[in-house]
């Protein structure tokens, strides 16, 4: 989900108009391959959580928070958006990982960049090694439809 506002969104700001399917968001062989090598590794997994990228650096209100959560969102986070959609229109294969730092505005005290930062280190060396298994693990050939998300796109 993207609530940024002040991000360049598209490659795409002139003739031809094109409008990029982004009904699957990431490259589904990337992310499955991702998940399998996080469960390998015995990491928590959330393979199908909604993820709702805000604007920041500021972080959000609670009354924000309660929206995204009506909205069906289940994380928060400030990046996300646009790279995901700018991925898909270059044809690239992209995912993400995520982690989850805080428990976000009104579901604790408060929040802090260094709350943020002390999570990050604690997690970093798990998400080090998640990511060269996943780099040892990513299919040389892909079948996903990623490389061709502009051909039925152009008006």
């Amino acid at each position: 989900m993207d609530f940024t506002k002040c991000r360049d969104s598209t490659y795409y700001d002139t003739s031809p108009v094109t409008h990029v399917d982004v009904s699957n968001p990431y490259c589904p062989e990337l992310r499955e391959n991702m998940i399998e090598c996080g469960k390998k590794l015995k990491n928590r997994i959330w393979g199908d959580a909604i993820l709702a990228a805000t604007e920041g650096p500021r972080y959000e209100t609670p009354a924000e928070i309660r929206m995204i959560q009506k909205l069906g969102g289940d994380i928060v986070g400030m990046t996300g958006a646009p790279e995901v959609f700018l991925a898909r229109e270059i044809e690239l294969c992209y995912s993400t990982i995520c982690f989850v730092s805080n428990r976000a505005a009104g579901m604790q005290e408060k929040l802090s960049a260094k709350e943020v930062m002390q999570i990050g280190s604690e997690v970093m060396p798990k998400i080090m090694q998640l990511i060269e298994n996943i780099v040892e693990t990513i299919p040389k050939n892909r079948k996903c439809g990623c490389g061709k998300a502009t051909e039925e796109a152009r008006v």
